[in-house]
């Protein structure tokens, strides 16, 4: 039942980045348009492109993680026995996990400091702070993620 929860919260969260992903796509279209017709480029494409990917590309980490899509290391561990390889991949999950837990603290201290300072982007002159919104949220769910594969890769092993 959890499992099916999250792996819902997790495609969820990486259809809404793959929208971005498509929102930047059309974004960058028009504005290549407009540089051809116009002579000019929709303002502030380079930082909304920039806050795009970064928005996106935290948002495809939980997936990633859970359908363990993420690089492994696997050809140096090939003469281990299963046992062992499933223990150092629940090792390395609690890292990615505290890692990702890490993140999301800072991120969001980060976040409400930007808010503090009334830090905005350069050309739009849009505050930086709501950019840490989706991605806090995208780190705790991938720290989540990383915690449940842990807890399977240990399962396994035990069996």
């Amino acid at each position: 039942m959890f499992g099916h929860a999250l792996t819902q919260a997790c495609r969820g969260l990486a259809l809404a980045g793959g929208a971005v992903l498509l929102a930047i796509v059309g974004l960058t279209m028009v504005s290549i348009a407009l540089r051809e017709l116009t002579g000019q480029p929709v303002p502030g494409d380079y930082e909304l492109v920039e806050i795009g990917c970064a928005v996106a590309v935290f948002a495809f980490l939980p997936y990633c993680q859970l359908i363990g899509g993420n690089v492994f290391v696997e050809f140096a561990m090939a003469w281990a026995p299963l046992w062992l390889r499933l223990w150092l991949d629940a090792l390395a999950q609690m890292a990615y996990a505290s890692i990702a837990a890490l993140l999301a603290w800072r991120l969001t201290l980060g976040g409400l400091d930007l808010h503090g300072y009334g830090e905005t982007t350069m050309v739009l002159g849009m505050p930086v702070w709501p950019v840490f919104l989706p991605i806090v949220p995208s780190l705790v769910l991938l720290s989540i993620v990383c915690l449940y594969t842990t807890a399977m890769s240990l399962w396994k092993a035990r069996a």
